[in-house]
């Protein structure tokens, strides 16, 4: 059906089929990636209690993932100053809230975008459909299936685009915010742990 139709329904399906190859990458890629930051996390969270300033930045190293350990290595340098250390504190924590966002607004994009442009296909298929109905003076079914097949494959595309960008955008974004507020909560955890080695100097 997808071969045999218009050229403008091939490409709407090109679209949608574009926007559900993308949001399945970032589903994946998402899924690993909070994963393995919400594990290095715990591991940092240890780490920060049980070490020195130095050996916490050593290990904090070793800890891509994790938003908190980040937040460490880039606000280490500032240690000398309480406030500086603050306001690179808070600075950070806004970079790393980024981090952890990164590419779920384009699930809510797919979410909200993909039935539109697959209703527009819809509209397109409806339009063909009675353009055949005019051109052969007949409202027969093989005057009027060509367009009405076009139509339901732009609505089906949009939905199948659609239904797995919103779900994953709302488990996503649960586990973002979680995330954010985690390293929130660690923040003074780290301030008080920098300014504690600066006062031991």
């Amino acid at each position: 059906m997808v071969l045999e139709a218009s050229l403008l329904v091939k490409l709407v399906v090109l679209l949608l089929l574009t926007f559900s190859v993308v949001s399945w990458a970032i589903i994946i890629y998402k899924y690993q990636y909070m994963s393995r930051l919400e594990k290095q996390n715990r591991i940092f969270i240890r780490v920060l209690d049980n070490g020195d300033a130095r050996g916490v930045l050593a290990q904090a190293k070793a800890l891509d993932a994790s938003p908190a350990a980040s937040l460490y290595r880039n606000v280490f340098s500032e240690a000398a100053s309480k406030s500086r250390l603050k306001r690179a504190i808070n600075r950070q924590e806004v970079i790393e809230a980024g981090k952890i966002e990164k590419y779920v607004n384009f699930l809510a994009t797919t979410g909200s975008t993909t039935p539109f442009i697959g209703l527009f296909g819809t509209v397109w298929g409806i339009v063909n459909a009675f353009r055949g109905i005019g051109f052969k003076g007949s409202a027969s079914l093989a005057v009027v299936a060509p367009g009405i097949s076009e139509a339901l494959i732009t609505t089906a595309f949009g939905l199948v685009a659609a239904i797995p960008a919103v779900i994953a955008y709302n488990y996503y974004v649960g586990r973002t915010r979680r995330a954010i507020q985690e390293m929130e909560s660690i923040s003074p955890e780290i301030e008080a742990v920098l300014t504690g080695a600066n006062s031991d100097k």
